[in-house]
């Protein structure tokens, strides 16, 4: 059961939102907060990791990401973990998985909620694989449609990052 009341959200929301927080008061409120849902509640896991990721914590994070995507989160927040699962593994130097897990997430996303983090991601992973045109050209193509001019020529040049060829053969 992923589902959690709109008044334990917004609890949650206001512990992230209180820049009075440190590190340490953050991941005990929302250790607090998480334990109203349960151990194994896949949101509650879900936040716990967050809070320790942003606390710097990535080795304490990577298996609570894990358990809350192994636990079942809904498709919004699914998204969200993967992408913060592949970030922290990724720092972590676990590259290759967080390409592989990036890749199939800005693939799913295509068209979808999430499309432009996962993207955003996705190219960071390349860049740091060595890869920074791939990289370029996942980037150009997700801000592309939020151009108010160049839309179309943006595009182009992000294809042609990837495919060099002259345009008039």
């Amino acid at each position: 059961m992923t589902e959690t009341t709109d008044d334990w959200q917004r609890r949650i929301d206001a512990v992230w939102a209180d820049d009075a927080l440190d590190d340490d008061d953050r991941v005990a409120a929302i250790d607090a907060l998480a334990a109203e849902l349960g151990d194994e509640h896949p949101v509650a896991l879900f936040e716990r990791a967050g809070a320790r990721d942003s606390a710097g914590r990535e080795t304490e994070a990577e298996p609570l990401y894990r358990a809350a995507l192994g636990a079942g989160l809904d498709p919004g927040r699914r998204t969200r973990a993967v992408i913060q699962l592949a970030s922290t593994i990724r720092n972590l130097g676990h590259l290759d998985e967080a390409l592989g897990l990036l890749r199939a997430e800005y693939e799913a996303t295509r068209g979808a909620d999430m499309q432009d983090e996962a993207a955003a991601f996705y190219a960071l992973a390349l860049v740091s694989s060595g890869d920074a045109v791939r990289g370029a050209s996942v980037a150009l193509t997700a801000l592309a449609p939020h151009l108010s001019r160049y839309t179309r020529s943006v595009r182009g040049y992000a294809a042609e990052l990837l495919d060099p060829r002259p345009r008039n053969e």
